[in-house]
């Protein structure tokens, strides 16, 4: 069952966060093997950001006011908009975008309705950690990918989706009830495990486990790095 938060307090600044695609150390790891041929790629992110928006939909349906529901409403808004631009990569390449997305809906969506969380502030603080964790990871491998296709879907997984209304109503949250920042930051810590095995099975592995190991664990060191930014920007630990 979804609940509300509380009242309104003062707003408070928002950090900025590192932008994407700034890590040094991950653009030396070559792990153009890894990532899945292009189809299978623009499938998978297409299809979390589809899920992404449905959560920001329950999001609006259970804000606590007009103000909130108008700000989010905004946000889930840019975030279809990015699952249709990779929706429109697909059908560029002359694939059917459903039938490709069909593969992975059963595993994204276990994915999401298992760790949506127990109200509406754990519900936000997924919107924010997964679709940031996830945007990051689609964004590294995308340099991967045929030159045609790779730098476009960076653009489009780069587009800002409103992270700083998700952010304002977190802090607005917390700041009306203090105690919740403890119970978010477990939950926080819970969803990038979580998001981490997302990520995983994403990746096209060579066979060679070792190999892909060292390869992809930098990339996931500068994915956590992100995500401890992000945890900071709203006063939780990570």
């Amino acid at each position: 069952m979804i609940s509300w938060v509380g009242g309104r307090p003062q707003r408070v600044e928002i950090p900025r966060l590192k932008p994407r695609g700034e890590s040094r150390a991950a653009k030396r790891v070559d792990i153009a093997d890894l990532v899945p041929e292009p189809v299978t790629y623009l499938a998978q992110a297409a299809y979390f950001q589809l899920g992404v928006f449905e959560s920001l939909a329950l999001a609006v349906a259970n804000a606590p006011g007009i103000h909130a529901k108008e700000n989010l409403s905004t946000a889930a808004g840019r975030v279809l908009a990015k699952h249709h631009g990779l929706v429109a990569e697909m059908k560029r390449r002359g694939s059917d975008p459903a039938e490709a997305m069909t593969p992975f809906a059963p595993h994204l969506d276990r994915f999401r309705t298992t760790t949506l969380g127990a109200d509406w502030a754990e519900l936000l603080l997924w919107c924010f950690l997964t679709a940031g964790f996830l945007d990051d990871f689609f964004i590294r491998l995308s340099a991967g990918l045929p030159s045609d296709i790779g730098p476009r879907a960076a653009q489009i997984l780069g587009e800002d989706e409103g992270t700083h209304v998700i952010v304002t109503e977190l802090q607005a949250a917390i700041a009306a009830d203090p105690a919740l920042a403890s119970r978010l930051a477990l939950w926080g810590r819970r969803l990038v495990g979580d998001t981490l095995l997302v990520a995983r099975s994403a990746i096209h592995a060579t066979g060679d486990l070792v190999s892909d190991e060292l390869r992809i664990e930098p990339v996931f060191t500068e994915l956590i790095a992100a995500h401890t930014r992000r945890m900071d920007s709203l006063g939780l630990t990570a």
